[in-house]
């Protein structure tokens, strides 16, 4: 998806926490005096593995299906994912008892396409690249009317996401930083908009994941440093992690046993943290 996104902001993200709030889990902040005193930091988890489909995906895709005028709504949504958002989507487009059309990459886990055909999403096969994908869903699209509700680089998504962290800073206040993953976007970019966000201090830490988190580096980092200073040092050690993950996490956790990745990923974190503190 080539063109650009146009960010939301404070307002919106509020606006979809209300849209949603009949439908999503206000999941809970949990906290580890444990993990406190190994960290040597006051932690706090977002515990979006207790929302609807088991991730934050349902918040995005609730709030760009109840934004939807009626006329529009009753001709379905239409999205490409081989997982959480397909399913979030699905059961979101279920709340509203509209159709549902998800496009799903051939060879993909088994027990995530059972799980979005369980919300009553009608799939549609494609080959497994971004090209196919995208190609297929704006057949559907042309086919159905349906609404494009794209995985990440929507706007109502991103706004729907971003009530996970609108939620954990109402809990906890400010915070020194915020640390989250890394996919499409959608969820990262928030931190990139916290400057727009009251009395919140603006400092964010990047994990990743997959090859298009490559997408969602580039986007948060040019919000984010939009708004504030960040660190030479910081900036590259993200740049450097987003490099890694994308061109070759995928293909790694593939090859090689999950026992010999762990020790791999324990020491390249160690490297990068001294690495940001020198």
């Amino acid at each position: 998806m080539s063109d650009p996104v146009d960010l939301p902001g404070y307002a919106d993200v509020e606006a979809a926490a209300a849209r949603i709030a009949p439908h999503a889990q206000r999941t809970p902040v949990l906290r580890s005096r444990s993990i406190d005193a190994l960290a040597g930091a006051e932690l706090h988890f977002k515990c979006e593995n207790l929302q609807r489909v088991g991730a934050f995906k349902f918040r995005g895709a609730c709030n760009a299906v109840w934004s939807l005028p009626d006329a529009v709504a009753a001709r379905g949504v239409v999205t490409h994912s081989s997982g959480n958002h397909g399913a979030a989507l699905a059961l979101a487009a279920r709340t509203r008892g509209i159709p549902a059309h998800v496009v799903v990459p051939e060879g993909a886990v088994k027990s995530k396409l059972a799980a979005i055909e369980a919300s009553g999403a009608i799939l549609h096969r494609c080959a497994p690249t971004i090209a196919a994908r995208e190609a297929a869903a704006e057949k559907v699209r042309a086919d159905t009317g349906a609404t494009l509700v794209h995985p990440y680089a929507d706007p109502r998504v991103i706004a729907g996401q971003g009530t996970a962290a609108l939620e954990l800073l109402r809990e906890t206040g400010a915070l020194d930083a915020l640390v989250t993953p890394v996919g499409g976007g959608g969820l990262i970019t928030v931190p990139g908009l916290l400057g727009t966000f009251p009395t919140v201090a603006p400092a964010a830490l990047f994990a990743t994941d997959k090859v298009s988190s490559i997408f969602g580096h580039s986007s948060a980092m040019r919000h984010y440093a939009s708004r504030m200073a960040l660190p030479g040092r910081l900036i590259a050690a993200a740049c450097a992690v987003a490099a890694l993950g994308g061109f070759v996490g995928a293909t790694v956790v593939t090859i090689f046993p999950p026992d010999a990745i762990r020790p791999t990923v324990l020491v390249i974190l160690v490297v990068l943290f001294a690495y940001t503190l020198a």
